[in-house]
């Protein structure tokens, strides 16, 4: 029910304080297992994917543990679907938690870069996220953020764009286990596809 209240309510709010568009709106998948895998930019980056998805079962948003270390932050974000997750911890209980989740038919957010980009390029992606689409049997669906000049600000245009959807077959991450190469090559097969967004779409920058 919160999450339902602050969803319209956060979408008001926001389109108050930013110009938001949505590209590829059309391949958003709502019908089987999904891990939404983009880029990372500002803290508020999982609100404008939140809301250019907007409705549909809530969903499955991980952000580093130490956003929860104080009382309200961490009730607030609990109760709109972030889960805490340790950093180079090997946080194994968490990634099965979602990875039962996402089976059950919800969808990830996962931003796999580990970190905010400081001059907005993309990073390394880190396996995380390939992880919990192979074992949950998710497809990716590539997203990009962009903020008119680079940076997020007030009143400023933000642009979030969706890529077509690509199956776990064509990334070679089906069945219970792969090589790394394997794996080096989903990682850069969906890298290209995230420079492939901003190329597309630099009139938003």
């Amino acid at each position: 029910m919160f999450y339902c209240i602050m969803v319209p309510l956060a979408w008001l709010v926001w389109h108050l304080a930013f110009r938001i568009k949505v590209v590829g709106r059309e391949n958003i998948v709502r019908d089987r297992p999904v891990v939404i895998i983009c880029n990372h930019l500002s803290a508020i980056d999982p609100v404008f994917l939140i809301l250019a998805r907007f409705w549909g079962k809530r969903m499955i948003i991980l952000a580093k543990e130490e956003l929860f270390q104080k009382p309200f932050p961490r009730w607030f974000l609990l109760h709109v679907g972030v889960i805490p997750i340790g950093r180079g911890k090997g946080d194994t209980g968490t990634i099965d938690k979602v990875i039962a989740e996402v089976k059950g038919g919800r969808t990830a957010l996962i931003f796999p870069e580990g970190t905010r980009s400081k001059d907005g390029s993309l990073q390394r992606l880190k396996s995380g996220a390939f992880v919990v689409a192979q074992q949950a049997g998710a497809d990716i669906l590539p997203a990009r953020i962009i903020y008119r000049g680079g940076k997020m600000r007030v009143f400023h245009r933000a642009t979030v764009v969706f890529g077509k959807c690509i199956p776990l077959e064509e990334l070679g991450l089906t069945g219970e286990e792969h090589s790394a190469a394997v794996l080096r090559g989903a990682k850069a097969r969906v890298t290209a596809e995230l420079e492939k967004l901003l190329e597309e779409n630099r009139e938003y920058c």
